[in-house]
């Protein structure tokens, strides 16, 4: 028998024969007695002692090893449930793994990376001074090539700076799409959300390394034209309408 069990084993086996010995010699007060039947909470008490011993345990798994195995098993009892519920079993199962892979992977692609939405802190315009008409044929070359990023930027500088030569922004170096969007507002409010849109398309494609459309780039490029087609709200005359309302208000 020591031949054949391991060493752990063969241990734990010669200890439930002392723990025997000695609840008998125990039961029976002396070892010339006839033996008796051992009852059963005593046997399992000696044997539980007898197997806590530290000897017994020397070869066990670690914490680790125990922590991994318990998510193995965890793992595979999920898939086991999973592929039973599934029509086809285990062959089903990678079928419908491998298609959520796929659509996740056409969305990534589609989508890009998630990113925080980023905030404007880079200048709109480089050091080279373009009049609108230039971005604007700088942006339908691009967009002819199916360049939307460069395109789509190109657009939105157009139209900041024909906004500064009508003279409704003040040219300033530095200025962010944002704060052209929300400057541009104030003098052009029924247009306000689509300068903010706009100006966050193109801090995602500059500074949030998203993809441009063409869609989105048709976007911009007819806030181009709409804006060119707009009267402003002078100063003024928001306030005299202003001053109007309140009159009204108080007869």
């Amino acid at each position: 028998m020591p031949g054949v069990l391991p060493r752990a084993a063969d241990e734990a086996v010669r200890g439930l024969l002392r723990a025997r010995d000695t609840a008998l010699l125990t039961l029976t007060g002396s070892g010339d007695q006839p033996p008796v039947t051992i009852p059963r909470d005593p046997a399992r008490e000696a044997a539980r002692r007898e197997l806590a011993k530290r000897m017994y345990h020397e070869n066990d798994p670690g914490l680790f090893q125990r922590a991994l195995n318990a998510v193995l098993d965890w793992v595979d009892r999920l898939l086991a449930a999973a592929a039973s519920a599934t029509p086809g079993g285990a062959l089903g199962l990678v079928v419908v793994v491998l298609a959520v892979i796929a659509v996740l992977g056409a969305l990534w692609w589609r989508l890009g990376t998630p990113r925080r939405q980023p905030a404007s802190t880079a200048a709109l315009f480089d050091d080279r001074l373009r009049s609108a008409a230039e971005h604007r044929a700088a942006a339908e070359a691009h967009a002819a090539q199916g360049h939307w990023n460069q395109a789509l930027q190109e657009r939105m500088r157009a139209v900041v700076r024909a906004l500064e030569e009508r003279a409704l922004l003040d040219v300033r170096p530095g200025r962010t799409a944002d704060e052209a969007a929300a400057e541009a507002g104030r003098a052009l409010p029924a247009h306000t959300d689509r300068l903010r849109a706009a100006a966050r398309e193109f801090d995602d494609v500059t500074y949030g390394g998203r993809r441009a459309t063409q869609a989105s780039y048709e976007r911009i490029a007819g806030l181009d034209r709409d804006l060119e087609r707009t009267k402003p709200v002078l100063a003024s005359s928001a306030h005299s309408t202003d001053h109007n309302t309140r009159q009204g208000a108080a007869e």
